[in-house]
């Protein structure tokens, strides 16, 4: 019984994550929009990450500036977004030591 709740929830669950991937994917969008829909990974990460620049090191913050120049950088060249993350992390960790 209590498998057939955890598939149940499960299925629940993963029918509203999958049906707008699916019915995006059947859609074709005009250019414009799908350079905008591009864009917002990046917005989203900048949003949640910006704040954080700022107090990466209280007493240091010209570290958690840079690795954000690096962030910005490397995802102006186009890199994918796991990259540009772990690319600034990197700077951050090298310039500490």
């Amino acid at each position: 019984m209590i498998l057939f709740i955890i598939l149940g929830m499960s299925l629940v669950t993963m029918i509203p994550r999958m049906l707008p991937a699916y019915i995006v994917d059947k859609v074709h969008f005009p250019e414009w929009i799908n350079r905008w829909l591009n864009a917002i990974p990046y917005a989203a990460l900048g949003a949640l990450i910006f704040p954080g620049i700022l107090t990466v090191k209280p007493d240091q913050p010209h570290l958690g500036l840079i690795g954000g120049a690096v962030a910005v950088i490397l995802a102006f060249l186009g890199l994918n977004i796991i990259l540009v993350v772990i690319g600034a992390i990197a700077t951050v960790f090298l310039l500490t030591f």
